[in-house]
């Protein structure tokens, strides 16, 4: 059986370190992600989705693709006004201020571990 997720913080633990963690998991939350702000120290949680889209966002963002066990199907870099595609796989997308996910080392195949 699955991870029931709420919204909330939490640790995102990496090969790179403990990062602060922000979920978004209830429909309201998932629907405002990182909307109407100018970064983040650390990373959100978007659970569950399988795409995003970084219309109105006013900065770059690095996002993590990650499937039901948390490990990374893919890393993109997204300016703002992009539509990103959809991962079949995917089931969790991480995002954080672009340039940050190669500093925690994040790579397709690295498993992470959420810890509310």
């Amino acid at each position: 059986m699955g991870r029931t997720w709420r919204d909330g913080t939490g640790l995102l633990r990496t090969p790179g370190g403990v990062v602060p963690l922000e979920i978004a998991a209830s429909y309201r939350a998932r629907r405002r992600g990182l909307l109407g702000r100018d970064g983040i120290d650390g990373a959100l949680l978007i659970t569950p989705t399988n795409s995003i889209h970084t219309f109105g966002m006013r900065f770059t963002l690095d996002i993590a693709y990650l499937d039901r066990s948390l490990t990374v199907l893919d890393v993109v870099t997204m300016r703002p006004g992009r539509l990103g595609l959809v991962r079949l796989r995917g089931r969790h997308v991480l995002e954080a201020a672009g340039g940050a996910m190669t500093g925690w080392g994040l790579a397709p195949g690295v498993t992470v571990t959420v810890e509310p």
